[in-house]
């Protein structure tokens, strides 16, 4: 059987890397990996398969950026002749990338089912690109794989009636993989950090960095914060703009290129605290009992807000109050979610390998 999945945007990566390893160590299964090129630079691909051992794709679509409309369109065209030529007896999207939405219509219309791993997140905010991607990849998906109880009942409210299957979190499952390459890592002394002794920063949200006047408004208290604890802020390639023209002056926050993935989830797990408006990072983080402050209105992750490490900021003006709270309270101590337990990509397999051809025995 061959079980095709599908990779473009970095957050792909820590979830799809679980899962081709899974198909691998499985009797009857042929994995199969299509990157589509949504991103392609060295540091936001290439580095984060070397982290996590991905196989080199075996095709590589390379549609590169452009605007939501013409990058989808450019994936579809491209991955429909990938997916004739296959013949895959499953395609497996993840997340809520572009790519994901483009290759899930194009295996929609052709008939061959679809594994939507990390379904049913909801923000319930249709402004965000990405909760377009996540409704319309649910409804049209034959397997839907969520890693919580709220997606299952977003699910179920959306009167989907396919085969839900609540089996963790790969990203977690990538997390504990590689733990041990993470704490080796000697990024703190190469940027001239000591653990517990900085913030960590990521932006690229549209809303957050696609203007001048919002990301001003983050920047004048990154910079009031900085005063007080070093910030490192490792830049988007959407977010660089701003910094080149001049939005984030400041000396005392320091910029670093996108890191590769066993580097960044080393700055991750050993900060003080985490400011952000990443989905991932605040699934990290609420494992890595770190302190989360993600500057968005909603987020499709309650999960991680009720463990009791994360909070939306809706205000940022109101960042230095949520900061003086996380000192004043100390480290934080909760309770991992159900499921994240590093086994999510096994149960996803063996979902897959009943239903399409009966029990596959491992290698």
């Amino acid at each position: 059987m061959k079980f095709l999945a599908v990779v473009g945007a970095r957050p792909n990566y820590m979830k799809v890397a679980p899962i081709m390893r899974a198909c691998h160590n499985c009797r009857g299964i042929k994995p199969v990996l299509v990157h589509t090129g949504q991103h392609y630079q060295p540091n936001m691909s290439g580095d984060f398969f070397k982290d996590l051992e991905l196989p080199n794709p075996d095709y590589y679509l390379g549609v590169g950026s452009a605007s939501h409309a013409e990058q989808t369109a450019r994936i579809m065209m491209a991955f429909e002749k990938v997916l004739s030529e296959v013949k895959p007896q499953v395609v497996i999207v993840v997340g809520d990338a572009n790519s994901t939405l483009a290759c899930s219509l194009v295996a929609a219309k052709t008939c061959v089912p679809i594994a939507h791993v990390e379904a049913g997140l909801r923000s319930f905010d249709r402004t965000m690109p990405e909760e377009i991607n996540r409704v319309l990849t649910d409804h049209v998906s034959d397997y839907l794989f969520t890693t919580c109880e709220d997606a299952n009942q977003n699910l179920l409210r959306e009167g989907i009636s396919k085969p839900i299957h609540f089996v963790g979190n790969t990203m977690i499952d990538s997390l504990l993989q590689w733990m041990p390459k993470i704490d080796a890592s000697g990024i703190l002394p190469r940027v001239g950090l000591s653990p517990g002794e900085y913030a960590v920063l990521t932006l690229h949200r549209p809303a957050n960095v696609d203007t001048v006047e919002a990301f001003e408004r983050i920047a004048a208290n990154i910079r009031e914060l900085a005063r007080s604890v070093p910030i490192v802020f490792p830049v988007h390639p959407r977010t660089e703009p701003r910094i080149k023209d001049g939005t984030l002056n400041i000396d005392n926050v320091l910029l670093l290129p996108p890191l590769a993935y066993v580097d960044f989830m080393k700055l991750l797990k050993h900060c003080e605290f985490v400011i952000t408006d990443s989905g991932g990072i605040q699934e990290e983080t609420t494992y890595l009992q770190v302190p989360c402050l993600t500057l968005r209105s909603s987020t499709e992750r309650p999960v991680t807000i009720r463990s009791g490490t994360n909070r939306l900021v809706q205000d940022v003006a109101l960042l230095p109050q949520f900061v003086a709270r996380i000192r004043q309270n100390g480290q934080v101590r909760s309770a991992v979610p159900d499921l994240w337990d590093g086994q999510a990509a096994r149960r996803i397999v063996q979902v897959l390998a009943r239903s399409l051809a009966g029990p596959v025995p491992p290698k």
